[in-house]
């Protein structure tokens, strides 16, 4: 038995080919099941299914007409035509209460049984009514415009072989056959355990007073077996009580096929996990020598397979795809998706020191050609938001530097739906642009600031920047619109706050914010012009302010502190003061200009975006403080 120190430092960490095998290895294959035919699809078949009967059951006519002896019609043309009596008529979904005799025919309609003594059909449009009968104007062989009995399907035909993804065409075709309940291979249940005492769940409130989160890996994960073919199975949330994470893990395993835990990184959690393990199955792999997934755990508890994955959302999900997804797609029996897997090039240089293998998020744009361009998507593992800002993940070997610029990658995407977005823009976070994004099919924008937005856009990554206030560009780009916005201190309702003298000299908490946002540039610029009226340095001014370097990325998050009481001031817009309720200390006004990136203007989301941006009135309206420009 290994000692638990040894086990928590991951001291022989496996290699990804060696994790590939590990989990490849895993007994999760369900047992087949029979399902009613309304809910086979998307299922996979477990068995060959023949055909029982014939499909049509009967000669059907394949279009409208007269039902005939086809010797009848020998010899007949428009110039000859042949005069036969009509027997009478068959419908369709009618049992044919007439024969057809030599010299008669019988009208019939599209679908209908032919009637007996009949053998061929002459289409309506080849024939004339006449007071005695029909003529027909043309000859037809025996078996024309018929659908013979079994000439669909046979009675005793093979119809559809095992391993046949049912999609709708396949049930058209068993529903054809009459086929009621289909045997399909079973889709493993997977369980699915998050831990920690900090963990909601979504739908219930959360304290984040008290470090409380949403647990995101259950639901996440849950998607992702589900997208992968198998059944998700959401346990109770355990938090850090230890016995109950015991009992959920044996309960997991005796009721799935694989048990799925993310976190659980803590020493006692581990102990438990461990604990389990050694009581009920085998551990057969602890830590792999990738980025993000070290701490990884495979074994089998019982007569299941187990799975720990990391904590945070992006790890798991990343890891998940790589190592498990395809053990579940082979267990429900369903192929590697075709889509899975996209080239592009890298549109910046990406350095990496590390020497493990590094499994990059990354993101995907189109550039003005169509050529698909990827870059890095780095907010750390923790930021749940990455999980949308990526598409997918570069598989960077180790030993690797750097990718460089135009270089060719692999994107193992996140999902066969995932889409690269119509447009990418970054930089300034405002309120009005949300709205002006909503106009747009399918954008994405990373709100990084006005500074590292237009960087970003000199590097020729976005489609577009938004650019706040004093903020000037060495770079060629093309200005596309904009507004105007008003800013200033955001203050509770009943402050006595009414300029930026009384923040430096009173006694107040301040929030800021970070210093690639415009709205800060214009903050330092008018604590500048009031240095220079006292006669002091910014540094004084600064140092004056209690909670200057306190900063947030957001446009609302320091209201939402002032709103919370928190503090007694924050740098923000009057129209996220009128939205909230609070009070607004103006201190000016400043430009917002979208920028385009000048190669992809002829893009058709930068074109669409140009124009909502000529005809802003109507976003603006019950916005304080916004215009347009």
């Amino acid at each position: 038995m290994v000692p638990v120190s040894d086990r928590r430092e991951f001291r022989d960490l496996a290699s990804p080919e060696e994790a590939h095998e590990v989990v490849a290895g895993l007994d999760i294959d369900p047992a087949p099941e029979t399902v009613p035919l309304s809910d086979a699809r998307d299922r996979v078949l477990a068995e060959r299914v023949d055909a029982d009967i014939d499909v049509p059951g009967f000669d059907r006519a394949s279009m409208d007409g007269y039902a005939v002896r086809a010797r009848d019609t020998f010899g007949a043309d428009e110039a000859d035509p042949v005069a036969l009596s009509v027997a009478g008529e068959v419908h369709a979904g009618e049992e044919p209460d007439v024969t057809v005799e030599s010299g008669s025919v019988a009208e019939i309609s599209t679908g209908a049984v032919m009637p007996p003594g009949a053998d061929a059909v002459v289409m309506v449009e080849r024939t004339t009514e006449t007071d005695d009968g029909v003529e027909i104007r043309t000859s037809v062989a025996p078996g024309d415009n018929v659908m013979l009995a079994g000439a669909d399907i046979a009675a005793g035909a093979r119809a559809l072989g095992p391993g046949t993804r049912i999609t709708p065409r396949e049930i058209g075709l068993l529903s054809a056959l009459g086929v009621d309940e289909v045997p399909v291979r079973g889709r493993p249940r997977v369980g699915i355990l998050s831990t920690g005492d900090e963990l909601v769940r979504p739908g219930n409130p959360l304290d984040s007073a008290a470090g409380q989160i949403y647990d995101v890996n259950s639901y996440t994960l849950a998607g992702a077996v589900a997208e992968a073919g198998g059944d998700p199975v959401m346990y109770p949330h355990a938090g850090d009580d230890y016995a109950e994470m015991e009992r959920l893990l044996h309960e997991a395993a005796d009721e799935c096929d694989l048990v799925l835990s993310s976190g659980s990184t803590s020493a006692s959690a581990v102990d438990v996990i461990y604990r389990v393990i050694e009581e009920r199955g085998e551990l057969r792999l602890h830590g792999v020598a990738v980025k993000p997934g070290k701490p990884m755990l495979v074994g089998t508890i019982g007569d299941s397979a187990y799975v720990g994955l990391p904590g945070y959302p992006v790890s798991a999900l990343t890891i998940f795809q790589t190592f498990v997804a395809p053990a579940v797609r082979d267990a429900a029996g369903r192929d590697p998706p075709q889509t899975a897997t996209v080239s592009g090039t890298m549109a910046v240089q990406e350095r990496y020191g590390e020497g493990r293998r590094r499994l990059m998020p990354a993101g995907l744009i189109e550039d003005g050609t169509g050529s698909l361009l990827v870059y890095p998507v780095d907010k750390g593992s923790g930021a749940t938001t990455s999980l949308v800002d990526a598409d997918g993940f570069v598989d960077v070997p180790p030993g690797t530097d750097y990718l460089a610029e135009g270089e060719t990658v692999d994107v193992t995407l996140f999902s066969p739906a995932v889409r690269p977005p119509t447009l990418l823009g970054m930089g300034e976070d405002d309120p009005l642009l949300s709205r002006l994004l909503d106009t747009i099919d399918r954008p994405r924008y990373l709100p990084l600031g006005s500074t590292e937005g237009l960087r970003r856009l000199g590097n020729g990554v976005p489609d577009a920047a938004v650019v706040a206030g004093p903020t000037a560009s060495d770079h060629d780009t093309a200005d596309i619109g904009g507004w105007q916005r008003e800013w200033g201190l955001i203050v509770g309702p009943e402050s006595d706050v009414a300029g930026l003298g009384d923040l430096v000299d009173g006694d107040y908490r301040f929030v800021n914010r970070d210093t690639a946002s415009g709205l800060r540039r214009s903050f330092d610029d008018e604590l500048d012009a009031l240095g220079d009226e006292r006669g002091v340095g910014r540094a004084e001014v600064i140092d004056a302010i209690d909670g200057y370097e306190l900063t947030t990325k957001a446009h609302e998050s320091p209201a939402r502190k002032v709103l919370a009481g928190d503090v007694d001031a924050g740098l923000g817009l009057r129209a996220t003061a009128a939205k909230l309720g609070l009070g607004f200390v103006p201190l000016g006004t400043q430009p917002v200009r979208v920028l385009a990136n000048p190669d992809r203007r002829g893009k058709a989301s930068v074109g669409a975006l140009a124009e909502t941006l000529d005809n802003l009135d109507s976003l603006t309206d019950g916005m304080a403080g916004m215009e347009s420009q």
